[in-house]
């Protein structure tokens, strides 16, 4: 859990840290889904690690924070606000 190693790829320089999450097979199928829609669309397959290091960066960039969160489901609906507030009127496939 606490291990950590180097990962030297073109999206990300900085040193890595392993995380471990624990998602239901649901939350699982549709990161794969994601990954095999890229694949065939583009012919890339992004792993669920690229695609979970993207949502980090993308909440991040949108300056979501935690404060005043006091469960998961309140947590998840400050994320659809905020994707909502800046996706009105642009572009969902940048």
């Amino acid at each position: 859990m606490a291990n950590s190693h180097k990962s030297v790829t073109p999206e990300n320089h900085l040193r890595a840290h392993r995380v471990v999450a624990s998602l239901n097979r649901e939350q699982v199928d549709f990161l794969d889904k994601l990954g095999k829609d890229a694949l065939f669309s583009s012919g890339v397959k992004l792993s669920r690690t690229q695609i979970l290091a993207a949502m980090v960066n993308a909440l991040r960039s949108v300056q979501l924070t935690g404060e005043g969160i006091k469960t998961t489901e309140q947590f998840e609906q400050r994320i659809l606000a905020m994707v909502h507030q800046h996706h009105r009127g642009g572009n969902p496939h940048v």
